[in-house]
């Protein structure tokens, strides 16, 4: 289950976070600064910074190869899934029902998402 601590990973830090999901497999520092330079222009010093914090809340395992090498410690699927539930408890006192009413009058959902939404909560008897 995902560390309590995850809650408090920063959109900063979740940037990293989505650099490390992509790469499958441990990357050095190198790699996610010079991906995080071209999508946001981050220096080296901010990305060090944000790996730091990652690996201090514990959702980043830090080895040491000939270099230091980082990995999530959660999957993304775990933190959506966690981000998800904390969203519905804060905005909708933990009402998923009204969570979804939101999205249906706010003119977000196209009526084929309606559609889909439908059939995925269409039981079956």
């Amino acid at each position: 289950m995902i560390n309590a601590l995850a809650g408090k990973i920063s959109d900063s830090e979740l940037e990293v976070m989505k650099v490390l999901w992509q790469a499958k497999d441990a990357i050095p520092v190198t790699d996610i600064r010079e991906a995080l330079q071209k999508s946001r222009g981050w220096e080296a010093t901010t990305v060090k910074t944000l790996v730091s914090r990652l690996v201090s809340k514990g959702v980043v395992k830090q080895e040491k190869r000939n270099v230091f090498y980082y990995s999530p410690l959660i999957s993304e699927r775990e933190y959506n899934s966690w981000a998800t539930r904390d969203l519905i408890e804060k905005l909708y006192s933990g009402s998923a029902r009204d969570l979804v009413a939101a999205l249906v009058h706010s003119d977000s959902l196209t009526q084929e998402d309606i559609a889909e939404l439908r059939d995925m909560f269409r039981v079956e008897e």
